[in-house]
């Protein structure tokens, strides 16, 4: 599995496709079979008991995308901050377990552990 990180509009997507994804392989869906996950921070804000019960799920994807959400002002609500540090501590777990870890900034992709993935 490849964790691909990086802001809101940082080029994700872009850099899947770029690895040959096609968007019928991508799904916000951890339960679909599609190989890539899209937008893992909305599904820990969406039911985060099953996200973590889902990990085996989503260690076996071949690519798993996440929006940095721990960078910035920290936000008042608790709801909030609880979601932040769930993800963050999700996508801590997944990169231990990742081939590669990478982050897309500006659509240029770093790679932060292993080497950039190619297809």
């Amino acid at each position: 599995m490849v964790l691909i990180l990086g802001a809101l509009g940082a080029g994700k997507k872009a850099y899947a496709r770029s690895l040959g994804y096609t968007d019928e392989q991508m799904s916000a869906s951890i339960d679909s079979d599609a190989p890539v996950l899209l937008n893992l921070e909305e599904a820990v804000r969406t039911d985060p008991k099953e996200t973590e019960a889902a990990f085996d799920r989503i260690c076996k994807k071949e690519l798993v995308l996440c929006r940095e959400i721990g960078s910035g002002v920290i936000p008042l609500d608790p709801t909030e901050r609880d979601w932040r540090e769930r993800t963050g501590r999700l996508c801590a777990r997944l990169a231990k377990e990742a081939a590669a870890v990478v982050r897309v900034i500006a659509g240029i992709p770093v790679a932060i552990k292993g080497e950039l993935p190619c297809r």
